[in-house]
């Protein structure tokens, strides 16, 4: 797998830099994109720069996501992957009373971004008949009273599903990534029930990994209900 190309985005914490991690075991060459510089950087130093590069990035700003593929095709010359996993969460308060604003930088970062995402990187993905995965979420198959992340959730399922259809016959998988409840630093206080980010990594590399004649569609992965007492 040395001379594949993954690109992450969201991947200086959690589940971006979890599967950054399993990749780079299996000698992927990584394009690792995210906000945060000084995380991208720690990334870099722990894997060594050689096979490694980080891009600053919001993915909401096309011409960040457009610089991004130009710097992945200008250093490694091609790109197999794309893992569009950069998200944000939302706010309390329901429908009725969440904050407004906190719902326009989730849903720009969790469907926009997404959508530029898959934008700016389809031609070279074209060249490579290679792979999108987005990180979607068991949220966006439920349905949870007053969650705005839940619709936003909903929605990155329907652009896996739209995009599959318009790229059928390309050579182009896509695969939906929806966890369960994740313990990162997503949340404020560590959930009491809750998978491992390398737990989602390595669902994403199951997929990633599959002949080109295997098209893994969807992976919904929960985290295993406590036993019961007897």
């Amino acid at each position: 797998m040395k001379d594949r190309v993954l690109l992450i985005t969201g991947a200086s914490s959690g589940i971006g830099a979890a599967t950054a991690r399993a990749a780079h075991r299996e000698n992927y060459q990584l394009v690792l994109a995210a906000r945060s510089g000084d995380k991208l950087k720690a990334l870099e130093h722990e894997f060594g720069a050689e096979n490694v590069l980080t891009v600053e990035c919001d993915v909401t700003a096309m011409d960040d996501q457009q610089a991004m593929v130009e710097q992945a095709l200008e250093r490694f010359g091609r790109i197999d992957a794309v893992f569009a996993n950069a998200g944000v969460g939302g706010a309390p308060g329901g429908f009725s009373e969440a904050d407004h604003h906190a719902w326009q930088r989730m849903l720009m970062t969790n469907v926009y971004g997404v959508g530029l995402t898959i934008q700016a990187t389809l031609p070279a993905l074209r060249r490579s008949h290679g792979h999108v995965l987005l990180t979607g979420s068991a949220a966006g198959r439920a349905t949870i009273p007053g969650s705005m992340y839940s619709a936003s959730k909903w929605a990155v399922t329907g652009i896996g599903y739209n995009l599959r259809e318009e790229l059928r016959g390309t050579g182009i998988r896509v695969t939906l990534i929806e966890p369960g409840m994740v313990d990162t630093p997503f949340f404020d206080q560590p959930p009491e029930q809750a998978l491992a980010d390398r737990d989602i990594a390595n669902a994403v590399m199951y997929a990633i990994n599959q002949p080109q004649h295997v098209d893994v569609n969807e992976i919904l992965v929960r985290p295993t209900p406590p036993r019961e007492e007897n």
